[in-house]
């Protein structure tokens, strides 16, 4: 056990500081995107990404979540799931390109075509790096998966960049999507030396079958549920209006997106670990609950307050549409921060049977709020996704710790400080704005906000609300790793 806290801490940190550096460099990298193409570059791209991204959920089958929550897996076991990821790759890039001309044809835009056919390509790439990636995970190699992501991300941005630069329009983002999931194989080939062996009968797979099959049906319910709206907007509102709601769609989900990814592999990694004891798995789930809030409440007040400023100073004058669809799906960041990671506690306890029939439930819900929008345009969408889910969060809380030994008293007492928090330090921004932020240029107006409520956020939680001392833990943790505590492994 000690040597499972050592391996959790320090991938827990390599993972925050790379997800650090990604927020930052992806970020980055949509300012200067932003600035090189319009809205009907990245709507074209985004047309065809809502197709290939539910086949994308076949990619691996769940099987390497699988593998993950396995206590014991063989190599026979690993090398059969291999084989019949590669297999899934092969079928799912070769129904992508059969369906090009379909895709095409149903957005009225023969360019497609091609983009489709390269795109499915990414499907073999990320087909032969799913096992490989899911030994780092089980041996709680952290550290080398956010060395391999983060070198994937920076040479994919950089290609995607210079491409642009030369005039090659929306192929540039075509390139970024093909080359990430092929330089983050070979990352992973070459971490784990590896090589899979001939697949086996009978190897005791048909179990994980299940499990991943389960969660890959969970995966395209929530991503049909999630990602229907830019069909939609796209079939019935165009390329620029895609373009818009999803540049301000990408911004809002970044830091989730960040964090999740961040805490997400190390704390399901972690808590598949201690399954059987329930007490250690409760103090680490909300250890990690703490954090993931903590992060996230800050952020989605700056969005909703501050979203014309960042729009302006991120993606560019020509984005401005973009910033009422951004204050709109701001609440959002917050309502993913409390609900995905009780998908941690769900699938390392097991339960994908009880994820599946929340995802069943979810997903009407959510499609119903944003068809009842879509008749408005872009903003209609983008408020009836938010109303929608935040009606359901509250349900979804109360579902998901039903009888996992996580009450929802405790998610309530998590929530309430950084809530409370937030609620304070957004008084003071929007104050200050106010007064003094009206005759300030955006970026100048920003950067005074911005300190305002993160400075005031801070003081709040660390000194009134008492949470000093749990992020002081989790400090020292990271420094002294060989004698960590219980409750500095639950941080992560």
């Amino acid at each position: 056990m000690k040597d499972l806290k050592e391996k959790t801490i320090r991938g827990g940190l390599a993972r925050i500081i790379a997800q650090g550096v990604n927020f930052a460099f992806r970020l980055g990298s949509l300012m200067v995107l932003a600035r090189l193409l319009g809205p009907r570059d990245f709507g074209l791209v985004g047309m065809v990404t809502a197709f290939t991204g539910v086949l994308g959920l076949f990619r691996d089958f769940g099987l390497s979540t699988a593998s993950v929550q396995r206590a014991h897996v063989t190599e026979e076991q690993i090398s059969t799931l291999f084989w019949i990821n590669a297999l899934v790759g092969v079928l799912l890039a070769v129904l992508v390109s059969a369906l090009a001309p379909v895709i095409a044809s149903f957005y009225h835009e023969p360019r497609l075509v091609w983009v489709a056919v390269v795109l499915a390509t990414g499907f073999l790439f990320n087909a032969a790096g799913v096992q490989h990636s899911a030994i780092l995970q089980r041996e709680l190699r952290f550290t080398a998966l956010a060395v391999i992501s983060t070198v994937a991300l920076v040479v994919s941005t950089v290609v995607a960049i210079c491409l642009a630069e030369l005039g090659y329009g929306y192929w540039a983002l075509v390139a970024m999507t093909v080359a990430l999931p092929l330089i983050n194989t070979i990352g992973c080939w070459i971490t784990t030396k590896w090589i899979p062996g001939a697949p086996r009968r009978r190897v005791g797979i048909r179990s994980m079958m299940r499990f991943g099959g389960t969660i890959t049906l969970n995966g395209l319910v929530v991503y049909v549920a999630y990602n229907l709206e830019k069909v939609l907007l796209g079939r019935f509102w165009g390329a620029d209006a895609i373009g818009i709601y999803g540049r301000a769609y990408q911004l809002i989900n970044i830091p989730t997106d960040n964090m999740n990814s961040a805490v997400g592999e190390v704390a399901f990694s972690a808590l598949s670990r201690v399954q059987d004891d329930p007490s250690r798995l409760r103090s680490y789930f909300l250890k990690g609950y703490s954090l993931v809030i903590g992060v996230t409440l800050p952020i989605t007040l700056a969005c909703a307050l501050f979203s014309n400023d960042l729009i302006f100073v991120l993606l560019g004058p020509k984005w401005t549409g973009a910033a009422a669809i951004f204050r709109l799906l701001a609440p959002t960041i917050l309502i993913f921060a409390m609900i995905n990671p009780l998908g941690w506690l769900l699938l390392s306890l097991g339960l994908v049977g009880r994820s599946l029939k929340i995802a069943l439930v979810i997903a009407p819900l959510v499609i119903t709020g944003y068809v009842a929008g879509l008749p408005y345009g872009v903003k209609g969408v983008a408020l009836g996704y938010s109303l929608a889910m935040t009606l359901w969060v509250i349900p979804h809380i109360v579902w998901c710790v039903h009888g996992t030994g996580v009450s929802v008293r405790d998610i309530g007492l998590t929530v309430s400080r950084p809530l409370l928090s937030g609620v304070v330090a957004a008084l003071l921004a929007f104050g200050v704005q106010m007064f003094y932020g009206q005759s300030l240029r955006p970026i100048a107006r920003l950067a005074l906000g911005g300190t305002v409520l993160f400075s005031a956020y801070l003081a709040t939680l660390l000194y009134v609300m008492g949470q000093k001392a749990l992020y002081l833990d989790l400090i020292r943790g990271f420094r002294r790793r060989s004698v960590v505590t219980d409750e500095v492994l639950a941080s992560v």
